[in-house]
């Protein structure tokens, strides 16, 4: 199988890949440091004088070889593109955890930002700490992420002020490290995407190329990552070590060829020789059916890689799991001398400050979801303070980076081109059996209702994306996650058309918009009883009417099924709906 893989022009049999080449380019540009091997092909890696990187599982492979190293001594000392509005080293207010670590909790934590659970921030937030005061320099800092579940960027249907998270603020955070002259060594504890088909693989390959760009040295594949398409990661994998490098590294998870993802990684950041390893949690590997995925347990994978990673006998070593926080302690305390231990268990909000595990010298290090948080654990020689760590949230003090815009527009023209029959989106019957008609013929009727509702944002719904007001270059009506809840005719938490709904702006004009039915239903039926096209007594036009209607009791629910906690936590405050409803209400056919 190898050698037919090998036998592949990735560019032309994955266009995608073409499309990232790039991408991945630009990611490598800067990178002169040394490299990592795996078996016979040696891949550039940066953020260290020298790399190296062991052999997949089940490989045959030798532990690494080294590569020559170059004059960079970690990716503080690569010089950014400039950025708008990006050119001064920021005093912006963070939440600053004490230097001790926190006994252990259960991972929740008092919140200095408004609320647990919370996607977004209130006009009531306090003033934030101000971000790393009083550290001296560092002589490396981890900048932790993990748990993106798909949210390459805030929804922003509630307005990106109000929200957390995305690349496009990650990149401008990390560049600011950069700025500062901190070696700074990036690591991910996997799940960047929460759903498997066609539209995930892209965003998970456009994602890939973000953490390539921010230099990731460690990238975990979770379970939702690995139910992708084999040979989808596997030809990003070739890709990003020919062009660029993987950051991708499992001690206990192979994707067709063990060549292609290394066990460990070894690199040299200052004076330091970080190793970095991950592993795939037991409980999580159940949530994988995928043939073209081999996977170990994880005591037996991670022994193997640990077994090589302390010959290499670094100054400081990294275990990124991706399991639950039980899981995750226990593995710490099997193998006890890894440093630090970054966990994709927890709540999601991420604990305050790191944990001691007992019974190893790890301190643990939690993600939170969503990716709304970096974790930014500074590293000193300091026997009385070893480690410093802040929590920091990506708000909207962290202008978007142009260089993941561009990449987020990428994506979308990707969607674009694909179109919905490529992503895998046949449209099908609604459960109902019935067809929608749209809003404006509800209103050749039930003229109150619908002129209140030509006044409300849900009229509007499909322009908001097709010509937002924020990220303005980047319109958003391909994208089915959008679509789901900004046209009518849709399934609003699955990502598919019914027959009959919304299929572009040119084909099917009358389903723009969250119309009537979203709510209501289909209205062909009724329509038809009313207007005489289908025959039908009283007693059935009367019972087509009742079941159109929305009773008030039932309403809450069918909105929260697009303000859900993701794009309206607002929405999900006491007595919210009863407030939101005044300002679309609607009685009365007249």
């Amino acid at each position: 199988m190898n050698t037919v893989f090998a036998r592949f022009d990735l560019r032309t049999r994955y266009p995608l890949a073409a499309l990232l080449a790039p991408l991945l380019l630009l990611a490598a540009s800067g990178c002169s440091g040394g490299s990592q091997g795996s078996g016979d092909k040696e891949l550039p890696v940066a953020g260290g004088d020298s790399g190296r990187s062991g052999a997949s599982p089940g490989s045959s492979a030798s532990s690494g070889t080294t590569g020559a190293g170059g004059a960079v001594s970690g990716p503080a000392n690569i010089a950014p593109r400039p950025e708008k509005g990006n050119d001064t080293t920021p005093d912006d207010d963070g939440e600053q955890a004490s230097t001790d670590p926190a006994p252990a909790d259960n991972g929740h934590s008092t919140n200095p930002d408004g609320g647990a659970n919370d996607s977004h921030d209130s006009d009531t937030t306090p003033k934030r700490e101000p971000l790393f005061e009083g550290w001296p320099e560092p002589k490396l800092v981890l900048f932790i992420t993990g748990r993106q579940n798909g949210y390459i960027e805030p929804c922003g249907c509630t307005g990106l002020a109000n929200q957390k998270g995305g690349l496009a603020r990650r990149h401008t955070f990390y560049q600011q490290l950069v700025k500062r002259g901190w070696n700074v060594v990036p690591l991910d504890v996997g799940s960047q995407v929460r759903r498997f088909g066609r539209q995930p693989e892209i965003k998970f390959q456009f994602t890939a190329a973000g953490l390539a760009s921010m230099k990731y040295q460690g990238v975990t594949l979770g379970p939702d990552d690995l139910r992708l398409s084999g040979l989808e990661l596997y030809s990003l994998f070739v890709n990003l070590n020919r062009d660029a490098r993987n950051p991708f590294v499992g001690s206990n998870v192979t994707v067709l060829d063990p060549q292609v993802m290394p066990t460990y990684r070894v690199l040299t950041v200052g004076e330091k020789r970080v190793g970095i390893t991950s592993v795939l949690g037991d409980e999580e590997q159940r949530r994988v059916n995928n043939g073209d995925v081999t996977m170990l347990a994880a005591e037996e994978g991670l022994r193997k890689a640990w077994d090589r990673l302390k010959e290499e006998k670094c100054d400081f070593n990294v275990l990124l799991v991706h399991a639950d926080l039980d899981a995750t302690k226990r593995l710490a305390q099997a193998f006890p001398n890894f440093d630090v231990v970054v966990t994709a268990g927890g709540a999601d909000e991420p604990a305050f400050r790191p944990e001691k595990i007992p019974d190893s010298k790890a301190l643990l290090v939690q993600v939170g979801a969503k990716g709304m948080y970096v974790g930014v654990l500074g590293v000193f020689d300091d026997a009385k303070e070893p480690y410093r760590f802040q929590r920091v949230p990506l708000d909207a003090r962290f202008e978007d980076s142009r260089e993941m815009l561009d990449l987020l527009a990428a994506y979308q023209r990707q969607l674009e081109q694909a179109g919905l029959e490529r992503l895998g989106l046949k449209p099908i019957p609604h459960p109902s059996g019935r067809e929608f008609v749209g809003s404006e013929k509800c209103g050749e009727c039930h003229t109150t209702a619908y002129g209140i509702w030509k006044k409300t944002p849900h009229a509007h719904a499909t322009t908001s994306i097709a010509e937002p007001t924020e990220r303005s270059e980047i319109p958003r009506h391909y994208d089915p996650e959008c679509l789901s809840c900004h046209v009518t005719g849709w399934n609003p938490q699955k990502y598919f058309p019914y027959a009959s709904g919304y299929l572009s702006l040119d084909k099917t004009p009358l389903m723009v918009g969250n119309g009537c039915e979203n709510c209501h239903g289909p209205g062909s039926a009724h329509v038809a009883a009313e207007e005489g096209e289908a025959e039908a007594t009283d007693e059935e036009i009367a019972a087509l009417q009742a079941e159109m209607r929305l009773p008030f009791d039932q309403a809450e629910h069918h909105c929260m099924e697009c303000h859900d906690l993701d794009n309206s936590p607002d929405f999900h405050a006491a007595g919210a709906f009863e407030k939101y409803w005044k300002q679309i209400e609607h009685k009365g056919k007249y």
